[in-house]
């Protein structure tokens, strides 16, 4: 089903092949005017060509509107300001919209991908010490939106969760624990002054204990690592189910080192010239790959610096044919950036110099009652997800991570959240949806059934205000989900949906829907139907529910 917007992009490629023979067709951005009166969209191809062709802008537009064939779809073209061209759509290519939607369903805002794009999408990553914090929680609702995202833009994606499950916070995990274990037959145990002091390692020495009844000095660290992470390990995959939020697979951190990949990049790079030794450690010529200074690889004690294994692991992304990868983390993973990339350039086996892209999340300062949340008892001195789930539901917890642009802070009102009202985003927008389904309950007419009832609805009597405007933001559904995908922006998302819930609370009390006159009744219902497939189809890309009822 062709839109309004490619057929008229189409109209305009024919125009300029009209007027410019032989000269190389641009993209041709439509964007959608801020303001109606200047049009369903406008286009500076005339701007973009002018020097080129040696026109002025002005003049250029006028020639290619003259060039343009007639069509059913376009009402009139004007030319704006230094050469804009701008569109007005016909009332039926804009009524369009609502059959489309009725016709998509769940399909509305997808790309179809025949030879899909394999890409990978990286996050939560946690080191496997302790319950997830608001931090991961906010990673996991960006990484997981992203993914869906690319999806809808149909890639064939992959989510990938890496397990730090080696280096010193796992010594000082299984340390934790061996204390915790001691303690439990002497209360005068040590504990390591740098330890980890939540109630989850009390419980996870407990069930230690349980399953080894004999052993009451735990001296074997490694086995009470193994133990510890695999039971951290339980707890994190639990909260993340709690969330909504899956993967196709958990990499691990460890895994590197056994299968000999951490050295096999290290001999790699030496071979290839791009380290040098000096006091005692071998360092990575990373300034030549643009960082602002060379790092340490390998320490005078022998021991890995943590971009090192990266390295490793981001190789093996591109040995799985992930060509696109994108890795969201919490901002301080910021300086690993250069690293990882310089390292993946020196070892010369293809990879591009951009590669994998990055999204990084800034903190989440948690507050109830005017005041911040900073301890959470089983976490000791954080707050978990798992927490705020409790406190205001999974939906909610999606929706607040994803209002704001991840490399910016973010306040989480837990009062806010819990609120029944306009103010609260989250409820604004399902409240719109679940209105939906009150009104064709008054109908009388199933959800699942409505699009088909309605799909031979007369559309040329919505023409107040409300349904125009209403009409004009359905329409753009696809492109949001474009853009947010292309600058991997699902808070986007999010801002659409608030507008959008906006526009058709607007509608539902201006209007009435279920009038006498059955054309005007069926239309109104095909438009209310529209509005509640798009809320559903933006909910679902952000991970929230769209509740019948509130």
């Amino acid at each position: 089903m062709i839109e309004p917007r490619t057929h008229f992009a189409d109209c305009l490629r024919a125009a300029l092949a009209r007027v410019a023979p032989g000269q190389p067709v641009p993209a041709l951005p439509l964007e959608r005017p801020k303001q109606p009166e200047h049009g369903d969209y406008s286009s500076n191809v005339a701007l973009q060509l002018a020097k080129t062709l040696k026109r002025n802008p002005r003049e250029l537009a006028t020639a290619l509107v003259a060039a343009l064939e007639p069509s059913s779809w376009i009402e009139k073209v004007e030319i704006g300001g230094a050469g804009f061209i701008n569109v007005f759509l016909a009332g039926s290519a804009r009524r369009a919209v609502v059959a489309r939607i009725l016709h998509e369903g769940e399909r509305y805002g997808r790309v179809v991908s025949m030879q899909p794009e394999r890409a990978m999408v990286e996050f939560v990553s946690a080191n496997p010490t302790g319950p997830l914090h608001v931090g991961h929680g906010r990673g996991a609702a960006v990484g997981d939106a992203i993914a869906t995202l690319l999806e809808w833009q149909g890639a064939s994606v992959h989510r990938e969760f890496y397990y730090n499950d080696a280096g010193a916070q796992i010594t000082n995990l299984a340390l934790s624990v061996q204390a915790r274990v001691r303690q439990a037959y002497d209360s005068n145990a040590p504990f390591p002054e740098d330890g980890y002091r939540g109630e989850y390692i009390r419980d996870i020495a407990d069930a230690y204990c349980a399953a080894h009844p004999a052993d009451h000095t735990a001296d074997d660290l490694d086995a009470v690592r193994r133990f510890a992470v695999a039971e951290l390990r339980r707890e994190q995959d639990a909260d993340l189910a709690a969330f909504g939020v899956r993967f196709d697979q958990h990499y691990l951190e460890s895994s590197l080192y056994t299968d000999g990949r951490v050295q096999a990049v290290v001999d790699r790079l030496i071979a290839n010239g791009k380290t040098y030794e000096k006091d005692g450690a071998l360092w990575l010529r990373t300034t030549d790959y643009g960082d602002d200074k060379d790092r340490v690889m390998r320490r005078a004690d022998g021991s890995f610096t943590y971009f090192v294994p990266d390295i490793a692991y981001h190789v093996t992304k591109w040995e799985r044919g992930f060509r696109r990868v994108v890795n969201e983390q919490g901002a301080d993973h910021h300086s690993t950036i250069v690293r990882v990339r310089a390292g993946l350039q020196a070892l010369g086996i293809g990879i591009p110099p951009g590669y994998p892209d990055y999204v990084l999340h800034q903190m989440v300062t948690v507050m109830k009652g005017g005041e911040e949340m900073k301890i959470s008892k089983r976490a000791g001195d954080y707050v978990t997800v798992r927490d705020l789930i409790d406190e205001v539901g999974r939906d909610a917890v999606h929706f607040f991570f994803l209002m704001r642009k991840a490399d910016s802070q973010l306040v989480f009102d837990v009062d806010l959240a819990r609120a029944q009202s306009e103010e609260n985003p989250v409820y604004y927008v399902q409240y719109a949806h679940a209105r939906v389904c009150s009104v064709l309950d008054k109908a009388g007419m199933p959800l699942a059934a409505a699009a088909t009832w309605l799909k031979d609805a007369d559309l040329s009597v919505l023409t107040s205000p409300y349904e125009e405007a209403l009409l004009r933001r359905l329409a753009d559904f696809p492109d949001e989900l474009a853009v947010a995908a292309r600058e991997l922006a699902p808070h986007l998302v999010t801002f659409y949906l608030k507008e959008l819930a906006a526009q058709f609370h607007s509608y539902y009390n201006a209007e009435q829907f279920l009038v006498d006159d059955p054309r005007v009744r069926q239309a109104r219902l095909a438009l209310v139907v529209a509005s509640g497939q798009v809320v559903r189809n933006g909910l679902g890309v952000l991970g929230v529910s769209a509740p019948v009822k509130m």
